[in-house]
C-alpha cells in the first residue's frame, strides 16, 4: 500500500452524492481530515466563517411526529418559540429519532437525500453569505452550495427563524 488507496464513501454520502447529482448540483461532496460535527469545527477546517455553515437540526414535531429540518447559519441558534409559531409544538430529536428518520447521524445530517421528506424552513440569517457548506451525510462530509441552491435543493421557505446574535459585552 502506497498511502493513495481509494477509499468509497460511506453509504450515507453516496446518498448525498447521488441527489446532488441527479438535481444537476455542480458541487460534490468533499470528506475533510478531520470530524466537522459542529459548525465550529467545520469553518475552521474550510477555513470559513461559523455563519456560512448551513447546520441542520432536526425537531420533531409533537401533532404528528413529523422530523422538521431547519436550515440555520451556524453561528445563530434557532428560535424555537419563532419555529413553533411557524409548524406547531415541538420537541427535541434524539439521535435515534433523527438516524430513523433522516438516516444521518447526528453532526453529519444533510439538507438533503433525507430517507423520509421532511419538514423544512431555511434561516434567513444565511442570506449575508454568497457560499455556503453543508454537511453531506457524514461528520467528516460537506459540500458547497449558495442560498439559492439551497433552497433549490430543498424547495423550502426562507424565513426568520433564528435568534438575535448575542451581543459580547466589553
Amino acid at each position: 500500500m502506497c498511502g493513495s488507496e481509494v477509499h468509497p464513501l460511506p453509504d450515507s454520502v453516496q446518498r448525498v452524492a447521488h441527489f446532488l447529482q441527479t438535481a444537476s448540483h455542480p458541487h460534490s461532496p468533499r470528506m475533510l481530515n478531520g470530524a466537522a460535527r459542529t459548525a465550529q469545527e467545520a469553518a475552521d477546517q474550510l477555513g470559513i466563517l461559523v455563519g456560512q455553515v448551513a447546520k441542520s437540526v432536526i425537531f420533531k414535531r409533537k401533532e404528528d411526529g413529523a422530523h422538521v429540518l431547519v436550515i440555520a447559519a451556524g453561528d445563530r441558534r434557532v428560535d424555537e418559540k419563532k419555529l413553533a409559531a411557524l409548524i406547531g409544538k415541538i420537541g427535541r430529536a434524539d439521535a435515534e429519532f433523527v438516524k430513523a428518520r433522516t438516516g444521518f447521524s447526528i453532526g453529519g445530517v444533510s439538507p438533503v437525500a433525507h430517507l423520509h421528506p421532511p419538514v423544512t424552513l431555511i434561516d434567513s440569517t444565511l442570506e449575508r453569505f454568497d457560499v455556503l457548506w453543508a454537511a453531506a451525510g457524514h461528520p467528516h462530509a460537506v459540500f458547497a452550495l449558495s442560498l439559492q441552491d439551497l433552497q433549490s435543493l430543498t424547495q423550502a421557505p426562507i424565513v426568520d427563524i433564528a435568534q438575535p446574535p448575542a451581543v459580547e459585552s466589553v
